[in-house]
């Protein structure tokens, strides 16, 4: 597997990060063995945030063991205030247990911070890198203008967005626009929120590319495994892979929900984040557990919605979020009746 090297910043790691906002869902016994099995087994980019709840704590708790210098640590902020920074900075620093954070982010940014905005956000970013508790400065997005406003700023070293082979080709487009400003690339969600089922050609796709770190979100061993198994056999794009990927783009073609969980809260309760994408996961992870009567009655709010699009509103990807969810509704209520005709 190849090194590559985050743009400016300097940073070169194998082109195999650690995605750690699934670790807050295992306890921290597990969560510090899975991330000292990736360390030992070659990653060195980890990938957390201050919103993943207890994930700081325990990428702290797993690499404190290690040799600061051989790995590389990238975490966010979703402060809204120069104070909120600093709590938000100071925290993380001690939760990591280290004395600086390689690349400091800010998170699912609604705006791009420049200095002299009146947000003081920027300022603090600088002063924290000159106080050597930053290294440098990124920023993570969800939606096309902010990641382009970012990057044509001049401001950020690194840019975090959505990046799988469902991507658009407007989406692809970023990498080589950072390429061209010397940014760094970090591709999240690179199984698309679950719809991509297999590693293989996940990983191939992003092989491609000579400034992309993808940071795969890990919960379990068995995860971790298939990643590092591409240390010493990384998977190429090849004709049979092309050909895959084009299979799988016809079929999941169109708008399609990522699963982000930006949209919520919805007002009537909807756990919108699955229910507008549960016809998908039927096809792409199918399992008797999403019929089961916890689902059921999950799918039975989307009756409720008021159609206020609130969900819309705040939707990354500009989904026609209720429509999304009343056609998800109708798939499910069609496969739920097959099943109960064949019981």
């Amino acid at each position: 597997m190849k090194t590559i090297t985050l743009g400016s910043t300097g940073i070169q790691a194998v082109q195999n990060g650690f995605g750690a906002l699934p670790i807050q869902r295992i306890t921290k016994k597990e969560a510090v063995a899975l991330l000292r099995k990736a360390y030992d087994g070659g990653m060195r980019f980890f990938d957390t945030a201050r919103a993943y709840s207890d994930s700081e704590e325990k990428v702290g708790e797993a690499l404190k063991k290690y040799d600061r210098n051989t790995y590389f640590l990238a975490t966010k902020t979703m402060a809204k205030t120069p104070g909120q920074f600093w709590e938000q900075l100071e925290t993380s620093l001690k939760l990591l247990q280290t004395d600086h954070i390689d690349i400091y982010q800010f998170h699912c940014a609604g705006q791009v911070y420049k200095p002299g905005d009146g947000t003081g956000m920027y300022e603090a970013m600088l002063e924290a890198k000159e106080q050597g508790k930053i290294r440098h400065i990124g920023i993570t997005a969800h939606k096309l203008g902010i990641a382009r406003e970012a990057i044509g700023s001049g401001l950020y070293e690194t840019l975090q967005f959505p990046m799988s082979y469902l991507s658009s080709d407007k989406e692809i487009e970023l990498i080589e626009l950072c390429k061209e400003h010397k940014m760094g690339y970090i591709a999240m969600k690179g199984l698309a929120g679950g719809l991509i089922n297999q590693s293989k050609p996940a990983m191939a796709f992003m092989s491609q590319f000579e400034n992309v770190m993808p940071i795969w979100g890990i919960q379990k061993e068995s995860e971790l495994d298939e990643w590092l198994s591409f240390m010493t056999d990384t998977p190429q794009m090849d004709e049979t892979i092309k050909a895959f990927i084009e299979q799988e783009k016809k079929e999941i073609a169109g708008s399609f929900c990522r699963g982000c969980g930006y949209c919520m809260p919805c007002p009537v309760g909807i756990e919108i984040n699955q229910c507008a994408r549960m016809s998908l996961m039927l096809r792409r992870a199918p399992s008797q557990n999403w019929l089961s009567e916890h689902w059921q009655k999950e799918m039975e709010k989307i009756r409720s919605c008021l159609h206020c699009s609130q969900c819309a509103a705040r939707c990354p990807y500009e989904l026609d979020t209720p429509a999304l969810l009343q056609a998800n509704l109708k798939d499910y209520e069609e496969v739920l009746a097959r099943k109960i005709s064949v019981d």
